[in-house]
């Protein structure tokens, strides 16, 4: 790596550094009360196997299909936020709102994709 003096300069707050240091993370797709509720559910599930397999493997599934739906649903209408945000813009007046859109797009599938 070579040193960069004009970047080592700067003051602590300035340049590219400071900015992804302090940009918050992508927001969650599920609330975290969701997520912290079918968490629990899956965990008991994991606890009854032994004396209840199949209860726990059907609970286990319910989780699972609750947390499908739910992402399912969150995806549309995050889709459906976006799209309206953009879908009626004039592309020459409103070219920082469809970088933005487009970058919120790039950042759910690129999400979707590392599952």
């Amino acid at each position: 790596m070579m040193y960069d003096q004009a970047r080592a300069q700067q003051p602590p707050d300035k340049g590219v550094g400071a900015a992804a240091r302090w940009a918050p993370g992508p927001e969650p797709l599920l609330p975290t009360e969701e997520r912290d509720r079918v968490s629990q559910r899956l965990r008991q599930a994991l606890l009854d196997f032994a004396d209840t397999p199949r209860e726990a493997l059907e609970a286990a599934e319910s989780a699972f299909d609750e947390v499908t739906a739910e992402l399912t649903s969150a995806l549309v209408e995050r889709r459906r936020v976006l799209r309206a945000g953009w879908q009626d813009q004039d592309a020459q007046a409103q070219a920082e709102e469809f970088r933005h859109a487009l970058r919120q797009y790039r950042e759910i599938t690129e999400r979707l994709l590392r599952l």
